[in-house]
C-alpha cells in the first residue's frame, strides 16, 4: 500500500510517515485498503465552502503536527478501571486504537454462538461473515474520513450475532487516547442476524488533555426482527479533533435505537445515516451536546426511508454556553413508494450565553404522498416563566436556572438503559450546569 497524499494541511500532517498496517492473508481485504488510499489521493478536505461543512470550520487543524501510532500505551487495569461499566460482562478496549487484549474481557466462542473480537482476527477467522458488510455501509468513495479510515483499517471491534442469539448484558467497546499529537482510526463493525438482539457501548475517553485526533467509523447492520441498542458517548479532551461516522442498515421489522452523547473534543463532527431498506423498520435517534468554552460540535444524521410503514423518531438537544458552537443538520428522506411512512423530528437548543452560538436546520424530503411526517426546531435561553415558578417555590434566581439546564440535559441521558453510565453522565451535566 502506498503513501497517502491528501488535498489538505492537516490530514497531510497526520498521515506524513504513518506506517503501512501490517498486510492481511486474505487479498480482498488488502485491496480494500489499498483501494481506499487511491480514493483518499483524489478527495478533497472539506471547507466551510462546501455545504454540508458551512458551519464547520476545520482550519485550527491546520498547521498542527500528529504522529502515527505503532502501539498503544502499556497501560495497566488501575489506569482504565474508572472506565469500566459493572454491568457489562464483555469488554473490548482499544488504547490509541491498538487493541489491548489484557484489558479487555471477551467471551470465548463456543461453536456458532456470538462473536466479540478484534477486527484485524476476524477479518481471517471469520472472513466469510465480515467480507460482504466491511466498507460496504459506511462507503468511502465521497468522504475522505472515512476513506482514511479504511485505508489504514487494521485493530477494531467485530461484533457477531448469530440468528436467535441475545446478549443480555452491554457490550463495551471501550477507545481510550493516552498519547498527545496521535492519530487513532477507530473503527467497528456490527452484524445482527435475523432475531438477534444486543446493546453496544462504543466510548471514547481520553486520560489525558493534549492535541490529538479519533478518526472513527462504525457500521452496524441489521437483518430481519433484529434489534440494537447502541449508546456512543464521546468524551474526548478538551484540545482534542473528533471526526466520527456510523452507518446503520435496517431490513424487515428490525429495530435500531440510538442515544449519542457530545461532551468533548475542541471540534468533533458525528454523521449518522440510518437506512430503513425494508418494510416495517424502526429506528429512534436521540442526541445531546453540552459544550463550552471554544468548542464546536457538529451533528449531521440521515433517516433514508426507503421502502413502506418504517416509522422514526429523533429528538436532538444542544447546551451551549460561553462562545461555544453547536450545529445540527437533521434530514429525512422519504423515497418514492416508501407509503405509510411515520416520522417525527425534534430539535431543541438551549444557550446560556450572550455569545454561545447553534445552527440548525432540520430537514424532509417527501417523494411518496401517504405519510405522516413532522419537525421542528427551537433556539433560546430558559424560559423567565419557568424561572419565575421555581422563584415562587423557594430557589433562588441561580438554582431555578442550574435545576432547568440539568433538567433539559438529563432527558436525553436518561434514555440510556444502563444505570451506572447514566449515573456518571449526569453526574457530568450536573457539574457543567452548576452556577454560583
Amino acid at each position: 500500500m502506498g503513501t497517502v497524499t491528501v488535498a489538505g494541511g492537516y490530514l497531510e500532517s497526520l498521515l506524513q510517515g504513518q506506517p503501512r498496517p501490517p498486510s492481511s492473508p486474505l487479498a480482498w481485504f488488502n485491496q480494500l485498503r489499498a483501494d481506499a488510499v487511491e480514493r483518499a489521493s483524489a478527495l478533497k478536505v472539506p471547507t466551510t465552502r462546501d455545504e454540508e461543512w458551512r458551519f464547520t470550520d476545520i482550519s485550527p487543524l491546520l498547521g498542527l503536527s500528529f504522529q502515527p501510532v505503532s502501539a498503544g500505551s502499556a497501560l495497566d487495569a488501575a489506569d482504565v478501571g474508572r472506565f469500566h461499566l459493572k454491568e457489562a460482562a464483555i469488554r473490548l478496549v482499544f488504547v490509541d486504537g491498538v487493541y489491548a487484549p489484557a484489558l479487555s474481557r471477551r467471551p470465548e466462542k463456543v461453536g456458532t454462538g456470538p462473536v466479540v473480537a478484534n477486527l484485524s482476527e476476524a477479518v481471517v477467522a471469520h472472513a466469510t461473515m465480515v467480507k460482504p458488510h466491511l466498507a460496504r455501509h459506511a462507503r468511502f468513495q465521497d468522504d475522505v474520513f472515512t476513506a482514511v479510515n479504511t485505508a489504514f483499517m487494521h485493530d477494531g471491534a467485530l461484533v457477531f450475532l448469530p440468528r436467535g442469539a441475545a446478549i443480555r448484558s452491554p457490550i463495551h467497546l471501550l477507545f481510550i487516547a493516552s498519547q498527545k499529537a496521535a492519530a487513532s482510526h477507530p473503527r467497528c463493525l456490527v452484524i445482527a442476524e435475523a432475531g438477534s438482539e444486543a446493546m453496544v457501548i462504543e466510548d471514547y475517553v481520553t486520560l489525558q488533555q493534549e492535541a490529538y485526533v479519533n478518526n472513527a467509523v462504525t457500521e452496524i447492520v441489521l437483518a430481519d426482527h433484529a434489534r440494537i441498542d447502541h449508546v456512543r458517548i464521546q468524551r474526548d479532551g478538551i484540545e482534542a479533533f473528533h471526526l466520527g461516522r456510523c452507518a446503520v442498515s435496517l431490513a424487515r421489522e428490525s429495530r435500531y435505537r440510538s442515544v449519542a452523547i457530545a461532551l468533548g473534543a475542541r471540534i468533533s463532527r458525528y454523521n449518522l445515516d440510518t437506512l430503513l431498506a425494508a418494510e416495517g423498520a424502526e429506528c429512534t435517534l436521540d442526541g445531546l451536546a453540552l459544550i463550552t468554552g471554544r468548542q464546536l460540535a457538529d451533528t449531521h444524521t440521515c433517516i433514508d426511508h426507503a421502502m413502506p410503514h418504517g416509522t422514526s423518531r429523533q429528538s436532538h438537544k444542544c447546551i451551549v454556553d460561553d462562545t461555544a458552537h453547536a450545529v445540527f443538520n437533521g434530514k429525512i428522506m422519504v423515497r418514492t413508494g416508501a407509503q405509510h411512512t411515520d416520522s417525527s423530528q425534534s430539535s431543541r437548543n438551549l444557550l446560556l450565553g450572550a455569545r454561545a452560538r447553534v445552527d440548525t436546520k432540520p430537514q424532509l424530503e417527501i417523494f411518496a404522498d401517504d405519510v405522516k411526517c413532522a419537525h421542528g426546531a427551537t433556539v433560546g435561553q430558559l424560559d423567565s416563566e419557568e424561572v419565575f415558578y421555581l422563584k415562587s417555590r423557594g430557589l433562588t434566581e441561580t438554582a431555578a436556572r442550574n435545576l432547568l439546564t440539568y433538567a433539559f440535559g438529563a432527558e436525553i441521558i436518561d434514555r440510556i438503559p444502563v444505570a451506572s453510565l447514566k449515573h456518571r453522565l449526569e453526574r457530568t451535566v450536573l457539574d457543567h450546569t452548576q452556577r454560583s
